[in-house]
């Protein structure tokens, strides 16, 4: 059965590149041309992925996430032609599951949207590869079957990637991971040689799990070596 996914895009020519190359690989594809279109065709429920343009008119691509991510938990793909550290940071923080920057391959999105979906059915099926194990560590306790996060009994709101991803750290303590092994292994896919969303994330995690984000005491750096979570 073919897979639907939503473009949200008002230049033309970038729409449409990325339509005739996902419906080459099989999916089927509509195209919305601004963010309030966007907005009332995610919420149709008919699409399971979004692949969503920050700067559009009408609503911003980071309002669209917003309010498409208050609703529904299907992967959303933001693409943005501005580098600044700040689009990534909010795109990501309002609920985006990976991001891609102006100019890109077609290629590359293709394989970025297939790992995404695959990511998506391991999660919502048995086969998800995670634990159905309740973990407790020092306060923090997350719940793998509500995807709850408890902070000293206090809940706190993850992101489907930013639950995924401590989730994993907390189930393997001690063990130093790197930024690709983490985009890959969380992902699906190897990094291609941009690892700032793994990075975006921890930064997240850190402002809602920790009391000082700036001398963590879950997550832990370890200069040119990756992150480990401490026990």
């Amino acid at each position: 059965m073919q897979r639907t996914i939503l473009i949200v895009e008002d230049e033309p020519s970038i729409a449409e590149l990325q339509r005739d190359y996902l419906e080459m690989n099989g999916y089927r594809t509509e195209i919305a041309v601004d963010g309030e279109q966007g907005l009332e065709l995610s919420l149709s429920g008919k699409f399971e992925l979004i692949v969503l343009d920050v700067m559009l008119p009408k609503l911003s691509g980071f309002e669209v996430c917003k309010k498409i991510r208050d609703v529904l938990d299907i992967p959303i793909l933001m693409v943005t032609a501005r580098r600044e550290d700040i689009d990534i940071v909010r795109g990501l923080g309002l609920g985006a599951d990976d991001y891609m920057t102006k100019p890109f391959k077609p290629a590359e999105l293709v394989a970025r949207v297939k790992a995404h979906l695959s990511r998506y059915d391991r999660l919502k099926g048995s086969g998800s590869g995670f634990s159905t194990t309740e973990l407790e560590i020092r306060g923090l306790r997350l719940n793998p079957d509500s995807r709850r996060a408890f902070v000293r009994d206090e809940e706190v709101t993850l992101t489907t990637k930013e639950f995924d991803l401590l989730y994993f750290l907390a189930q393997h303590p001690n063990h130093v991971f790197s930024k690709d092994q983490l985009f890959e292994r969380l992902w699906g896919i190897d990094s291609l040689g941009d690892t700032q969303t793994v990075t975006v994330h921890i930064r997240k995690l850190r402002e809602k799990i920790e009391e000082d984000s700036a001398n963590p005491v879950y997550i832990e750096t370890l200069w040119g070596a990756g992150y480990r979570f401490r026990p």
